[in-house]
C-alpha cells in the first residue's frame, strides 16, 4: 500500500491539499510571511500522533468493554533551539474521565497502541524520545 498526498501552493505561504475528501490548508503565521489561514505543518505532527493513538485506545477499550465519560490525548513537543527546529522529544498524556476506571485496562490499551497499532508513534519512536503518562480525572 502507498499513500500519496498532493499539496498545492495557493499564495504567499499557504498550501492546500485534500485528505480523505477533506480540504486542509497549511499556512505560516503573519510574522513569517503567511496569512494564518491554516495550521502550521509541524504542529500537525502532534495532531497525527494524538489522533492515531487516540483512535487505537478508544477501539481497544471498546473491545474490553471499558466505558469512559471522557478522553483526551494531549501531546507536548519539545522543539530544538537551532535549525532545523525539529521536535526532539514528545510526551503523550492520556487523560481519562470517569468513575472507578480500571487502571490496568487503561494501561494495557495504551501499551497496545504504542507497541503494536499506532504507525505514527512507531515512526516517531525511531526519531525522538517518546514518553507517556496516564491521568484519570474523576
Amino acid at each position: 500500500m502507498k499513500h500519496v498526498l498532493d499539496l498545492a501552493w495557493k499564495q504567499n505561504m499557504a498550501f492546500e491539499t485534500d485528505l480523505d475528501g477533506h480540504k486542509l490548508v497549511l499556512d505560516a503565521a503573519e510574522e513569517s510571511g503567511g496569512d494564518d489561514s491554516g495550521p502550521r505543518p509541524k504542529k500537525l505532527m502532534l495532531a497525527s500522533l494524538a489522533g492515531c493513538t487516540g483512535m487505537d485506545v478508544v477501539m481497544i477499550l471498546k473491545k474490553m468493554k471499558v466505558e469512559v465519560a471522557g478522553f483526551n490525548v494531549i501531546v507536548e513537543g519539545d522543539v530544538a533551539d537551532d535549525h532545523p527546529k525539529k521536535y526532539t522529544k514528545m510526551k503523550v498524556i492520556y487523560q481519562f474521565k470517569g468513575d472507578n476506571l480500571p487502571l490496568d485496562k487503561l494501561e494495557k490499551a495504551v501499551k497496545l497502541s504504542e507497541e503494536k497499532y499506532c504507525g505514527v508513534s512507531a515512526v516517531y519512536k525511531e526519531a525522538l524520545e517518546l514518553t507517556t503518562e496516564i491521568r484519570i480525572v474523576e
